[in-house]
């Protein structure tokens, strides 16, 4: 196990209780971010992959899909029902749609993942980067994936008992990979460790905090905005994300720093 399995430990229960609060970013979203995001970057349009978190399927995720079919991309769920399979075990198919969507279009295909669905889109990059153009992640603990409360959600969703990850996939998960790479993240994440969800230092690789929980990460107005940031950046003119003035306020200070 590498060190930084060894340190970083799941949120506490305090933290997993308050997730609820996370859902109050929807009627936020819906009554008072929605002008502002109308202003979201825009870039060129191509493929925009999203894939859910551990237990959800595409519905999970229509906040982000809308928002993004609004600023212009042709954006595509991951149509494979509830993440509740093995680890792995999706990756393949989930490549080879990527491969295909990059072949239709003549564009490369970004990925956005929530939760689980970051570390299946992380796989899929490693797996076809040639096809891949950037990878977002939301809570996504690809760094130290032990580091979470999902045994009982595991539990509860599949009625078999949780296998923690083996050394070789803790080690395999933490690895860079081949293209850019934006993880958002927040402190006050019950699921998952926050600290699990960052990238090392390094070319084309960041981190971004924003105030939620793990739950509100969907349907969280700054987390849309970066989201729309990133995509809107051509491709081979990769900057670090810095909030525009007019939502600066949005953004904790480790977001805000020149």
């Amino acid at each position: 196990m590498g060190p930084e399995e060894q340190t970083v430990k799941p949120p506490s229960l305090a933290l997993l209780a308050a997730e609820g609060r996370g859902l109050l970013d929807i009627p936020a979203l819906l009554a008072v971010a929605a002008p502002l995001l109308a202003t979201a970057p825009r870039g060129q349009s191509h493929p925009v992959m999203v894939l859910p978190g551990l237990g959800a399927d595409d519905r999970s995720t229509l906040a982000i899909r809308s928002f993004l079919e609004f600023l212009g991309y042709q954006v595509h769920g991951w149509g494979r029902g509830r993440n509740v399979r093995a680890p792995d075990a999706d990756v393949s198919a989930v490549a080879a749609r990527v491969v295909e969507l990059e072949q239709q279009s003549g564009s490369k295909v970004s990925l956005v993942g929530w939760s689980r669905g970051g570390i299946i889109a992380r796989e899929v990059a490693r797996q076809t980067p040639a096809s891949v153009r950037t990878v977002i992640t939301l809570g996504s603990p690809f760094a130290a994936p032990g580091a979470s409360n999902v045994r009982a959600i595991w539990r509860l969703l599949t009625g078999q008992k949780y296998e923690p990850p083996t050394l070789a996939r803790i080690s395999r998960l933490a690895q860079p990979i081949p293209v850019p790479a934006t993880s958002i993240y927040t402190r006050t994440d019950g699921v998952v460790a926050w600290r699990a969800c960052l990238e090392p230092d390094g070319e084309q690789r960041e981190n971004i905090e924003v105030n939620t929980t793990h739950i509100g990460l969907g349907f969280h107005a700054p987390a849309l905005w970066v989201i729309a940031d990133r995509l809107a950046q051509p491709p081979g003119t990769w900057k670090p994300f810095r909030p525009a003035p007019q939502v600066a306020i949005w953004f904790p200070a480790t977001t805000r720093r020149d």
